[in-house]
């Protein structure tokens, strides 16, 4: 969507180059809270090519937070499977259930709600409400670093939703932390601070590293989860470790000498 604009300020440049349309992610089609919580609790840590069928399935079958609230956790939990970091999924569940029993909490209290933390918030208040608020991600801390170093300097009214995923776009596909494209026509490229300096990967904000998947607990807690995602139950000897801490999580039930499905377990 081609925007007419009073001046080449960057902000203007940015919502001129942006269109939602060039990736019609399904969640940029509703302003519902709900899906909106749904969808950026998936993309936490997850790239969104990989999350947008799991998001469409998810709203397919749980559409409202009342829908989520009455599922099976254990279901929930196999329905995530494959998007990682399942605790995300128990957290969903839980506010799911706050929300059904309590409504939405103020907007300065969204992170009341079990998993929401300042970015979520944020993002509810952009991207459902069109509320003035810039959600904060990795993405768009890397923007801002390089492009706005002075802060942002203002979104224009009625482009608060365009602004916040324009932001989110510019950082996830072109001024990305490892291969930034400022010469190959990255849109906000002319007057930029960080790429005129030479200074692009200098002041790039530092990610936490993540360790090795591989042989990680990570990995054999995902094994588990696969398993009760599938089959409902795998021998608890398998990976006594790896059980115990999904238990221990909440992620999963013993019943006798098997680990079960969260909530299959009587608990």
């Amino acid at each position: 969507m081609l925007r007419c604009v009073p001046d080449a300020s960057p902000v203007h440049l940015l919502l001129q180059w942006f269109d939602p349309r060039a990736d019609l992610l399904p969640w940029r089609a509703t302003r519902d809270r709900y899906a909106v919580l749904v969808a950026e609790t998936q993309l936490q840590a997850t790239p969104v090519r990989r999350v947008v069928p799991y998001f469409r399935e998810w709203m397919r079958r749980w559409p409202a937070a009342s829908d989520l609230a009455a599922a099976d956790v254990g279901d929930v939990l196999a329905a995530w499977h494959g998007l990682g970091y399942p605790r995300r999924a128990r957290r969903l569940h839980e506010a799911a259930r706050w929300i059904s029993r309590h409504g939405w909490p103020d907007d300065d209290r969204l992170t009341d709600l079990p998993g929401v933390g300042r970015y979520t918030a944020d993002a509810i208040r952009c991207f459902a409400d069109e509320a003035d608020v810039i959600p904060r991600d990795t993405n768009v801390n890397r923007v801002l670093a390089r492009r706005f170093p002075g802060g942002w300097p203002g979104t224009p009214p009625g482009e608060e939703w365009a602004a916040g995923q324009a932001l989110m776009d510019l950082g996830r596909l072109w001024c990305t932390a490892r291969d930034p494209a400022c010469e190959r026509g990255c849109p906000l490229r002319p007057g930029c601070p960080a790429a005129d300096a030479g200074t692009v990967r200098e002041v790039t904000p530092p990610r936490r590293r993540q360790g090795r998947y591989e042989g990680s607990m990570r990995q054999r807690r995902g094994v588990m989860m696969g398993a009760l995602a599938r089959d409902g139950r795998i021998a608890l000897d398998r990976d006594p470790e790896a059980g115990r801490s999904l238990v221990d999580d909440g992620l999963a039930g013993v019943r006798g000498q098997w680990l079960v499905r969260a909530g299959a377990d009587g608990g």
